[in-house]
């Protein structure tokens, strides 16, 4: 048995700068994922920028497996006027499909969880894809709970331009 090494489990660490090239991987297989438009060039540029730049916009995990960079989490705060605390909200938990049952996507939702914790906030939230059941199920099976009463609106392009110049 001397030839055989201990699998390590997951890790979750904050992405350095370094992690740049594997972030957008991971991103573009977010995307071909969720069959949407990989980003382009210049998005490229400022996830890039928005993350590790001097003023980042978010902050950004990265999820380990074997010490190999497999998965991530993106998140930043937004406000609970009612509450009078921050929200935590997750854009984005991946881990590639590769590496799925392994632990690591739970361990960087319980890392984000606990970031929630420690910066006082009265909850986190995230959205899901509908048809995203393996998602859902995870997210369920952790104690997370649909908003059925709450509906997601978005502006975009030239009606989110034609709005601000209103």
């Amino acid at each position: 048995m001397s030839g055989l090494r201990p699998v390590a489990g997951p890790s979750v660490r904050p992405a350095r700068p370094e992690d740049a090239p594997r972030l957008l991987e991971l991103v573009d297989a977010l995307a071909d994922y969720e069959k949407l438009p990989r980003p382009d060039a210049g998005a490229r540029e400022r996830l890039i920028q928005d993350a590790f730049g001097p003023a980042p916009r978010f902050q950004v995990l990265i999820g380990e497996r074997d010490g190999a960079p497999v998965g991530y989490a993106i998140f930043f705060e937004t406000y609970s006027s009612f509450l009078a605390r921050p929200t935590l909200y997750l854009e984005d938990l991946f881990v590639h499909p590769d590496h799925r049952k392994g632990g690591v996507g739970l361990a960087l939702f319980r890392a984000v969880a606990s970031e929630a914790v420690r910066r006082e906030c009265g909850r986190m939230e995230w959205a899901v894809l509908a048809w995203n059941r393996l998602a859902i199920d995870f997210y369920e099976r952790l104690g997370g709970a649909a908003m059925e009463e709450w509906r997601t609106f978005r502006l975009t392009g030239e009606a989110l331009g034609a709005v601000a110049q209103r």
